[in-house]
C-alpha cells in the first residue's frame, strides 16, 4: 500500500472514531442539563421594570428571602406556552415562581398573562435580554432554582412539565425550601 493511500485510510478511520465519540457523548448527555457557570453563585445584580407595573422597579434584593423558581419566558416562545399551565398549577400549590420576560414586548407579555393567567410573584421585564445574557440564557424557556439567599442552585433548560417537576425540580426545590 502506498504511503498516500495509508494516510487516507488512517484519516478516514480517525474521522469515523471521532464521529462515534461525538455520537456517544451526545447520547449520554441530557440537553436540558446544560452546564452553568453560575451554579453556586449569586443571581446576577439587576435593576429593571416589572412586567406587571411599568413604574415598579425590581432588583436582585426582591428575590431574596424565599427559595424560588426563576422562569425565563417570552410570548414568542412556543415551548413557553406548553409549560405555562404547569407553572400556573405549581403557583396554585404555593411554589414561588418569578418570571424573566426575555426579549419581549411588555404589552404582549401583559396580554399573555391576562389570557393565560400569571403564575409569577415577580415578573422581571428584560426587553433587551441583558439579564438573560448575564444568566447565560440560551433561549426560552429556562428555569433556575435559587435559594433564600439568591444563590443559583440548579438550571433546567426546556419545558417544565409535570414529569420534569416531579422527577427533577421538585426534590431540589423542596430541599431549598427546607433549608
Amino acid at each position: 500500500m502506498s504511503r498516500g493511500r495509508l494516510i487516507a485510510v488512517f484519516g478516514v478511520l480517525l474521522g469515523v472514531a471521532l464521529f462515534a465519540a461525538m455520537a456517544l457523548f451526545g447520547i449520554n448527555n441530557d440537553p436540558s442539563e446544560l452546564p452553568s457557570a453560575l451554579i453556586g453563585k449569586p443571581f446576577p445584580e439587576f435593576s429593571t421594570n416589572s412586567v406587571d407595573d411599568a413604574d415598579a422597579v425590581i432588583t436582585r434584593e426582591d428575590l431574596l428571602g424565599r427559595a424560588a423558581l426563576v422562569n425565563v419566558w417570552a410570548t414568542w416562545c412556543v415551548s413557553c406556552k406548553v409549560e405555562h399551565p404547569v407553572l400556573n398549577d405549581l403557583a396554585k400549590q404555593g411554589v414561588v415562581i418569578h418570571g424573566v420576560n426575555y426579549k419581549d414586548n411588555n404589552a404582549d407579555a401583559q396580554r399573555w398573562l391576562k389570557d393565560f393567567l400569571n403564575p409569577y410573584q415577580l415578573n422581571i421585564s428584560d426587553p433587551k435580554g441583558t439579564l438573560g445574557l448575564n444568566l447565560g440564557v440560551y433561549g426560552a424557556p429556562e428555569t433556575f432554582l435559587i435559594d433564600k439567599k439568591g444563590i443559583i442552585r440548579h438550571k433546567f433548560v426546556g419545558v417544565v412539565d409535570k414529569r420534569v417537576w416531579r422527577e427533577k425540580l421538585a426534590p431540589i426545590y423542596q430541599e431549598l425550601v427546607d433549608e
